[in-house]
Formats: structure tokens, sequence, C-alpha cells
């Protein structure tokens, strides 16, 4: 873990969450400024910087986030279906340097891309 990486600080305890799942491997949580009714994070406890920063030996902890995602979703509600976003980089839009996986849902969620 990093010592100044905010979700870092969050897996530490050192900063209030609500969390939604904990493992040993895996914590998510709500986000503080939620873009839909259900609006949670799912990141590696390991300090991972991005999806850019990925690796083979990583392929395991990113399956099994993705893999948690739906079964989350489910449990806050999302039967119908949701949104995964994970931005990558800071000119992918990423603003916490610590790899996560935004599970959005439960509202009226505008496509990401607007189709002609």
């Amino acid at each position: 873990m990093s010592d100044n990486c905010l979700f870092c600080r969050i897996v530490r305890g050192e900063i209030p969450s609500r969390k939604v799942y904990e493992d040993d491997e895996v914590f998510a949580f709500h986000d503080i400024n939620p873009v839909a009714p259900v609006h949670f994070m799912l990141i590696p406890k390991q300090h991972l910087v991005s999806l850019l920063d990925a690796e083979e030996r990583h392929a395991a902890l990113l399956g099994r986030m993705l893999l948690l995602a739906p079964r989350l979703a489910r449990d806050q509600g999302l039967q119908d279906g949701f949104r995964t976003v994970i931005n990558s980089g800071k000119g992918g839009g990423q603003e916490v340097f610590h790899l996560h996986i935004h599970v959005i849902g439960g509202g009226n969620i505008p496509p990401m891309v607007k189709r002609s």
C-alpha cells in the first residue's frame, strides 16, 4: 500500500467509508460523489496505480474483481443491469491513482457514447 494514496488510506481505515464488501484482496465502498442511486467502487487492496500498470501477474486479481462486480451489484439491488467504468490514466479521466472499478446503476444512466 502507498502511504499517501487516498484509497490505500480508506483500506487501512484511516479515512471512513461506507463499505460494501471486503476480503483479503478486494475492498468495495460507496462513492462519496455518486452519479446514480447506486454507485460504488471496487479496488484492490494492493496499490496498483491504474489498468495501464497492470501486468500478467495481476490477471487473477482483475478477473476476481470483474466477477465480483455483478454479485455486489445484485446485492445492491441492480438486478436489471449496471455500468462498469475503469478510468485509466490522466488522459482517461482517472482522478485517484489507485485502480478502481466504478459500478453504477439504479437510475436513468445516459449512454457513454452518443449514437447517431
